[in-house]
């Protein structure tokens, strides 16, 4: 294939060779620029050196349609940079998911009597009364609508309102939320001096606000919390944060206290051992998705609080007890906020649904050419087992495999020349499986965090981490979220949870922010050759890959002639 340039004369970078399909030549000068305006509509699949594959899925179309693309700039955009013609297939795809979103309109019925609030009395509207008659029929909604108002209009209980968005997700006809949102009870929330927010944060802030529902999408580091904090301000009602851990319950205390002018004592935190609702409450999804006798215990917090909003923090880990609540609350503004919309369970249509779209994203490595994250390198470095340790994984069933070769004995090597490298730099050492954590932590002479350590210890290591007192720390998962620590500059995974994508988000996100001293971050993953790791490595990459990042691979017998010392010898 020739590489002259995309968009003009001569072949482009692009091939399609099925409805759902797109490929990406690197090689291509308009390869990155081409890869930009992909990332608006298509998901990248794999990333191998040469060639990138994406994938066209509703749930991408229908996001990019609520963001104001159409079908036509989608179909211009592939026959721009297509060295071929775009398949009449293809075509056809693209027209019919994008046309579906909005076929079916949910809004306030001024022919009935609403709530105090304007919201309540609800009707779906449709394009045609034969599309109507088709929902009024269809097993999945029946029971779900109310009485026929015309032709195209029915009725809607606002307790349905959820579960019937999720039925029509189902059916490849999302709705367009358009029904009043309750403003729930006032409450000031007065921003401090402090708080000056970036472009890109005022951005997502304005893209989401007019709409009151959706999911910003921002790199860890990039300051999700503080955006999220200044859309509550531009809210002015009460607010419900939900949080993926105790850790994350503080840091939102603390940029609560740090940001914002609210008294502390308008701050709630409703977790295991303390149920505190106040006009701000912060909440964990543990919690909330306690079941006592099969219910909910605590469904009355999210249903009955008079909330104007409600936060969810990392929304790509939402539980299924909590998709549940968010269907009855459907009245209410609703923030999700994420790294990454990927979820390893396929559940994105129900964060689409329920939360709402994707209302604003920003590629990672564009947010490091304008300094706002820590410019970073990605290596991944293999090592080689031995024979009784490619025996032993060859035996080994199912999971078990991928726990033999997280264990490999020259990995323990490869770790500390990394950390010997780059002596000077606070690092991180993280894994999934705590026998060869501790064997690490052991061997390097460092601390090792886990899901056991005492909180107090925890944060006491953290801080040490953090002032420069610790150089390496050694963290099992419980460090993949939720973790602050701004200096840290190099990370070393050693084993990961198979091949999620979403995993290597967090954890590459654990060292983006900006250094004082304006230093480079590492990346690092350290696999074992021949084994599933290998295979769990070439998926987790996709999202480096995704986000615009060069990743190198290389032998632990050539890292000494590879990686070299930052920090003088």
């Amino acid at each position: 294939m020739s590489d002259t340039s995309g968009p003009g004369p001569g072949p482009g970078p692009l091939l399609v060779p099925s409805a759902d399909t797109i490929l990406l030549q690197l090689a291509h000068p308009e390869a990155e620029v081409c890869r930009a305006e992909l990332a608006a509509f298509a998901e990248l699949e794999s990333s191998p050196d040469h060639l990138h594959t994406f994938r066209l899925t509703d749930v991408g179309l229908w996001n990019a349609r609520a963001a104001g693309l159409d079908a036509e700039r989608v179909i211009d955009v592939l026959d721009r940079y297509s060295a071929a013609p775009v398949p009449h297939a293809t075509q056809l795809a693209v027209a019919d998911a994008m046309v579906r979103f909005g076929r079916v309109v949910i809004e306030g019925d001024p022919q009935r009597e609403h709530d105090a609030d304007g919201t309540g009395a609800l009707a779906v509207r449709t394009g045609t009364s034969d599309l109507l008659d088709e929902l009024l029929n269809d097993p999945t909604v029946v029971g779900l609508l109310g009485q026929r108002l015309g032709p195209a209009r029915a009725a809607l209980p606002e307790m349905n309102r959820g579960r019937l968005k999720q039925a029509l997700v189902k059916l490849r006809l999302p709705a367009d939320d358009q029904a009043a949102l309750s403003p729930g009870l006032p409450f000031e929330i007065p921003l401090g001096a402090e708080l000056e927010l970036r472009p890109y944060q005022r951005q997502a802030v304005d893209s989401w606000l007019p709409s009151g529902q959706g999911v910003i999408v921002l790199p860890c580091g990039a300051g999700k919390t503080v955006t999220a904090i200044a859309a509550a301000s531009a809210v002015g009602a009460r607010t419900l944060v939900l949080v993926t851990s105790d850790a994350s319950l503080r840091q939102w205390q603390r940029e609560l206290g740090r940001f914002t002018h609210v008294d502390p004592d308008n701050i709630g935190v409703y977790a295991a051992r303390r149920k505190d609702v106040r006009p701000i409450t912060i909440a964990t999804y543990h919690v909330m998705s306690t079941r006592r006798d099969g219910e909910l215990r605590h469904l009355d917090l999210i249903q009955s609080g008079d909330w104007g909003l409600v936060i969810y923090d990392e929304v790509h880990l939402l539980p299924s007890a909590v998709f549940q609540m968010t269907a009855g609350i459907q009245s209410r503004r609703r923030l999700g906020l994420t790294a990454t919309l990927i979820r390893e369970d396929g559940r994105q249509a129900d964060v689409f649904s329920l939360v709402g779209p994707k209302r604003f994203d920003v590629p990672w490595r564009d947010l490091e050419l304008q300094g706002w994250l820590a410019p970073a390198t990605c290596t991944e470095v293999r090592v080689i087992p031995s024979e009784a340790e490619r025996l032993t994984h060859a035996r080994a069933g199912g999971q078990a495999k991928a726990r033999v070769a997280a264990g490999i004995e020259a990995k323990v090597a490869v770790v500390a020349e990394l950390v010997a490298r780059h002596h000077g730099e606070p690092t991180i050492v993280i894994g999934t499986y705590l026998e060869g954590l501790e064997s690490l932590a052991e061997s390097l002479g460092a601390p090792l965090v886990t899901g056991a350590t005492p909180s107090a210890e925890r944060l006491t290591l953290f801080d040490d981490l953090r002032e420069g007192r610790l150089g390496v720390l050694v963290v099992s998962k419980v460090a993949n979220f939720s973790l602050d620590l701004p200096e840290v500059s190099v990370a070393i995974q050693v084993s990961g949870t198979f091949g999620s994508r979403q995993e290597e988000a967090q954890r590459l996100g654990r060292i983006l922010r900006p250094k004082a001293d304006r230093r480079q971050a590492h990346f690092y993953t350290v696999v074992a050759r021949d084994t599933v790791e290998q295979e769990y490595a070439q998926r987790r990459q996709v999202f480096l890959a995704e986000q615009g990042y060069a990743y190198e691979i290389i032998d632990a017998g050539d890292l000494a002639a590879t990686v070299k010392p930052v920090v003088g010898d």
